[in-house]
């Protein structure tokens, strides 16, 4: 396969896996800005709202280490294929839907496929590119992907508004088939070296490394996931009194300014390694103040300090890369597909938790007010302590592993040169 590792040949696979994960996103997030719509639609309120969201994302946490270990086994494309097709049956049937029962079953589809795509595309980069670009690439990817978090913002808002339910879904779904066909005909896949039958499991997971990216990932992601994927325009309209164009405005300047924040951190995580974790925990800091302001604000929130909210989590998507960057320089490439769904499945599980517990909140505290949401929201708290106390745990214990793998490479040299008959000083 090393001729076909052409600079040309490897750009073009990468665009061809970066096109699949945005075309997930863009199937994942189209619940968020359908969620209004949704509930008339399918007569449910805010946790059933919650838990068709849920479920979308149980599938797709539940998912993460069987699709690792198949993406082990079978390769990227082979994954990737299976998981656009799943995914345009799940818009397909969304569409269509005129019940909750319908429904559920769509997006637990949309789930089950796009659970394939991300670590499907992160083994590519590990494969294709050298260790030195591997954390902008993983920036780049998520930042390109985010293009269809855009395309599930404004674009299907009016959509929905111009034609209708299920013209806008059956759309998403040939946009899916689309995605099938161009990795059909142009992606090309290859396999680390030293992959073998052995299970790994234990091994991805008993690595300090691989816990850390997870709760990295847990920590980092849930806020910006949740606000995204269903809660921030149903807080925007319905708490905040914004007009829906408006919302979608600021749904889409966070996602743009996430693509802006992810090649930043991902050139400083590539040249700080070591202050990997310090980049974790101001982000997660920085997203507790802003909401903080945001929750505690006599009334509703000025433009400008919703403006600032979405800043802030701007930084989310970048900061929960990092945790991918953990379970690459903390494995071997013969079980990279599970490291990173472990990883993965962890910030999507804290993602799925604050989604449900703000829809049961909501319904607890009186449905749409403004004091409504303010609790909601205020559940994302003892997932940022868990979560940092967490990253400072494993960092330590990732830190002294590296210490004492150190020190066992520094004596092997030193009885290498003993053998040899030499001096360090020679």
């Amino acid at each position: 396969m090393a001729g076909d590792r052409t600079p040309g040949r490897v750009w073009i696979i990468w665009a061809i896996g970066v096109f699949a994960y945005a075309v997930a996103v863009f199937h994942r997030q189209s619940l968020g800005v359908a969620g209004i719509d949704a509930s008339v639609r399918l007569g449910i309120g805010a946790t059933g709202l919650s838990m068709l969201a849920m479920l979308q994302l149980l599938v797709y946490a539940a998912m993460q280490i069987p699709v690792g270990m198949l993406v082990d086994r079978l390769g990227s494309k082979r994954m990737l294929l299976v998981g656009a097709a799943v995914m345009a049956c799940g818009q397909l049937v969304f569409a269509v839907s005129g019940g909750l029962l319908e429904a559920i079953a769509g997006r637990v589809l949309v789930g089950c496929g796009d659970a394939m795509t991300f670590i499907s595309v992160i083994r590519l980069v590990t494969v294709w590119f050298p260790a030195r670009r591997n954390p902008v690439i993983v920036q780049l990817t998520g930042l390109l992907g985010q293009v269809g978090a855009i395309a599930s913002a404004v674009p299907l808002i009016q959509g929905l508004h111009r034609y209708g339910w299920t013209p806008t879904f059956l759309t998403a779904a040939a946009i899916g088939g689309l995605s099938l066909t161009l990795v059909a005909l142009v992606l090309r896949d290859s396999r680390p070296a030293e992959l073998t039958d052995r299970p790994r499991l234990r091994e991805a997971w008993a690595e300090p490394g691989t816990r850390l990216g997870m709760w990295t990932h847990a920590a980092t992601q849930s806020s910006s996931a949740a606000f995204l994927l269903l809660w921030g325009y149903p807080f925007l309209v319905e708490g905040q009194g914004l007009r829906p164009a408006a919302a979608g405005v600021l749904l889409t300047t966070l996602t743009l300014l996430g693509m802006v924040c992810g090649p930043v951190l991902g050139y400083l995580a590539g040249r700080h390694p070591f202050h990997r974790s310090r980049m974790v925990l101001i982000v997660i800091g920085s997203t507790a103040g802003a909401w903080t302001a945001v929750l505690l604000w006599p009334g509703r929130a000025p433009l400008w300090l919703l403006l600032a909210l979405v800043v802030v989590l701007a930084w989310n998507g970048p900061g929960s890369m990092i945790g991918f960057d953990y379970a690459r320089t903390f494995n071997p490439a013969a079980r990279i597909g599970m490291a990173t769904g472990i990883v993965n499945g962890g910030g999507f599980t804290a993602t799925m938790a604050v989604i449900a517990l703000i829809g049961v909140t909501l319904d607890l505290r009186g449905g749409i007010g403004l004091d409504a949401y303010r609790w909601a929201f205020a559940v994302q708290y003892p997932i940022w302590i868990l979560g940092a106390i967490q990253v400072l745990r494993y960092r330590g214990k990732a830190r002294r592993l590296i210490a004492e793998l150190s020190e066992s490479l520094g004596e092997v040299r030193g009885a290498d040169r003993a053998a040899a008959g030499t001096h360090p000083a020679q």
